[in-house]
């Protein structure tokens, strides 16, 4: 039938469009708006401990012209940036506290990878590495992770009396941190189960509870149960704290002490009484196991078991057990010491 187009000239004129949508789909490169300089991570999240050298990967495919590197720390629960360390490749400037523990690792010519000496548990977090060339700026975001241990904190005065700076407060003098959510969360699958609620660093309020129970909110399903955001200023509640690796070691000392003298056999060893966090961490990463309370700093009397027993807290979890605050003229404890 004339007017129509028979199959072989048809494909002539539909094969070439077909085949330009095909590669597009692909990937072709030239579809593209323009290069990218910066090769994606091969794991975006990096995990390290305080007190180690650890590397956050940014790894130029090729070098434009002309640009520079700009690193900088997400800061979490805030719509700012803190600027970490500028390079143009060849020379380097850091700013701030950080900054003064950054530097570039110059592996190659490529890499632009930032190195953090002593790492410290505010530095966990996200990091942006943003090359900016004055064309088309690029960057890459990574999560840099430290292993620890999150511990719910409360002081002499009882339950709930801590506003959201006092309960940041009272975890940076037991060698801490507010924990995180994330970090709450973990703790929570590894087995943390409490029944009070606590600051987090975001500034909301949760709590971790593995066993559901009438006391804890009901008998729904386990999880981290949540009060949402809070007020900073008014609100009170405990405090979940994390800490992390101990440059130095945690011993006991027996004994029948008072505090002030538990705070003097400690210093005739040429160490300190150890504090809540010290003791948590000596637990996690050491294996600390002693069935015997000591004072700690904050004139709390815990102690750490490794391996559960019968006659050692009762409990079927290995963990930090508690024997509250006692009077601090109380004789009857030994005490945990740390030296560095």
């Amino acid at each position: 039938m004339q007017g129509w187009l028979n199959l072989p000239t048809l494909c002539h004129f539909l094969l070439p469009w077909a085949f330009t949508i095909f590669h597009k789909a692909l990937g072709d490169p030239a579809s593209h708006g323009g290069p990218h300089y910066l090769l994606a991570p091969i794991h975006e999240v990096i995990h390290s401990r305080r007190g180690a050298t650890t590397t956050l990967p940014c790894i130029l495919g090729t070098p434009p012209p002309s640009y520079k590197v700009r690193w900088s720390k997400v800061e979490p629960g805030e719509l700012r940036e803190t600027l970490i360390l500028i390079t143009n490749g060849l020379h380097a400037r850091g700013y701030g506290a950080l900054g003064g523990r950054a530097r570039m690792r110059r592996g190659h010519q490529l890499d632009a990878s930032l190195v953090i000496a002593g790492v410290r548990l505010e530095d966990e977090g996200r990091y942006r590495c943003e090359l900016i060339n004055g064309i088309e700026d690029e960057s890459v975001t990574l999560t840099l992770r430290l292993e620890g241990v999150v511990f719910p904190y409360q002081p002499r005065r009882g339950r709930y009396q801590f506003n959201y700076y006092e309960a940041k407060q009272a975890c940076e003098e037991q060698d801490g941190r507010l924990a995180t959510y994330a970090q709450l969360y973990q703790a929570w699958t590894e087995g943390l189960d409490w029944c009070n609620a606590g600051w987090l660093l975001e500034g909301s309020v949760r709590y971790p509870v593995l066993t559901a129970r009438a006391p804890c909110g009901g008998h729904g399903r386990p999880g981290i149960r949540s009060y949402g955001p809070r007020d900073r200023k008014r609100d009170r509640y405990d405090a979940f704290c994390f800490t992390s690796a101990l440059a130095g070691q945690v011993f006991f000392v027996p004994g029948r002490l008072t505090l002030s003298e538990a705070h003097a056999a400690c210093r005739r060893r040429g160490a300190m009484v150890a504090k809540v966090g010290h003791l948590y961490a000596a637990w996690k990463f050491s294996g600390l196991d002693q069935c015997d309370g000591g004072w700690l700093a904050d004139g709390s009397v815990r102690f750490p078991i490794t391996v559960p027993r019968p006659r050692c807290g009762g409990l079927p979890d290995p963990g930090v057990r508690s024997f509250g605050f006692p009077q601090p003229q109380q004789a009857n404890y030994g005490t945990y010491c740390y030296s560095e």
